[in-house]
């Protein structure tokens, strides 16, 4: 195993703090990502904490601020399970590198996503045992991971309107994939926002907070931000651009990875398609000619709420370079947009273009 427990063949961006994704194929054909190979984002040192003195404590706009245990938490409210896909706002970043540099990001490929299943308890129900004031409009969410890159260096934070935290779904986790939460991934306790990009799911979660306006922390006010393709991200104040939250429907493949050469012939092409917020996969389509022409994949599964879906067709390769194309429509019949030109933007967020890659038979 490599840095913290995960796969030798991690593609890191960042040793320090820790910054890496999986190779294509080891996402393939699995509804769960296992831990060792689910994706690590992170923007400061991960924090040495101590479970038992650990303490959870909401306030803010409450009639009954309250500091809790991981104890508390486990014994004073029911305890839920579900399945829930985390997708960097990053992802796919390369792709849009692709058509311009966007200094100072990674160029995360499409593995800044992974699924699990979570266990702990219903934000709802804990803010509901806080009694949220009437007038409140957002929960913030505060972890103890000081990033030296935010101006001023501060801890990570972020904040989800309150019909979303209350909507029944948004769970503090303390267990992934039925086994205790790893350091990496939050313990003793993070939030998981499903439908969200990742960087609403604070990790290590210390603070939360309803209160009136989204949370002024840097990584909510100045950075998750969609700006226009023209803007200067180094001069750009609080507000400026659209502050991210559901993931947009995207898909890319998992196999072939494009690293080796094939032989010629009917191929199996697999990946995965997801889409934020309540919405579902409705269809994938596959093209092996630049999508002049194209094929309907098969869907894996039952649709979960909240998860992806895993796709399968059989193209025929001819000899040579072939480029595969896919692309996903959500059940409110969105379909990806075509090129990566014109989604890109200076920070290089919400890369869901067609996906591409060129595959070479003999």
């Amino acid at each position: 195993m490599g840095l913290w427990g995960k796969r030798d063949d991690m593609i890191v961006h960042q040793a320090d703090p820790y910054n890496a994704e999986p190779p294509r194929g080891a996402l393939a054909d699995r509804m769960l990502t296992p831990v060792e190979a689910f994706y690590g984002r992170n923007h400061g040192p991960i924090p040495v904490i101590d479970p038992d003195a650990w303490r959870l404590r909401v306030g803010g706009a409450v009639a009954q601020p309250a500091e809790l245990s991981l104890a508390d938490l486990k014994s004073g409210y029911p305890a839920q399970t579900l399945t829930a896909t985390l997708q960097c706002a990053g992802n796919r970043r390369a792709g849009l590198i692709e058509v311009r540099d966007i200094p100072g990001e990674a160029p995360w490929g499409p593995g800044a996503t992974s699924t699990a299943e979570w266990t702990g308890v219903s934000l709802a129900r804990v803010l509901a045992g806080a009694g949220v004031r009437p007038g409140a409009g957002h929960v913030a969410f505060a972890g103890p991971d000081v990033a030296p890159d935010a101006d001023p260096p501060q801890p990570f934070g972020g904040s989800i309107p309150l019909a979303k935290a209350l909507a029944g779904e948004v769970t503090l986790a303390w267990a992934m994939n039925g086994q205790p939460l790893p350091a990496m991934h939050g313990a003793p306790l993070r939030v998981v926002v499903p439908g969200y990009i990742g960087a609403r799911s604070v990790k290590w979660v210390e603070q939360i907070t309803v209160q009136d306006t989204p949370s002024g922390n840097y990584f909510q006010a100045r950075v998750y931000r969609l700006l226009p393709a023209d803007a200067d991200p180094r001069s750009g104040g609080p507000g400026v651009g659209l502050s991210l939250g559901a993931v947009a429907v995207s898909a890319d493949i998992l196999r072939p990875d494009g690293r080796s050469v094939l032989p010629a012939g009917p191929t199996e092409v697999t990946g995965y398609a997801f889409a934020g917020d309540d919405r579902g996969i409705a269809r994938v389509d596959v093209s092996a000619d630049g999508g002049h022409r194209w094929r309907q994949a098969e869907l894996d599964g039952e649709a979960v709420p909240w998860a992806w879906r895993h796709w399968r067709t059989i193209i025929d390769l001819p000899v040579g370079e072939t480029q595969i194309t896919a692309r996903a429509w959500d059940t409110t019949a969105a379909l990806q947009p075509e090129s990566a030109e014109h989604v890109w933007n200076p920070k290089g967020y919400v890369n869901n273009s067609w996906a591409r890659l060129r595959v070479t038979a003999r």
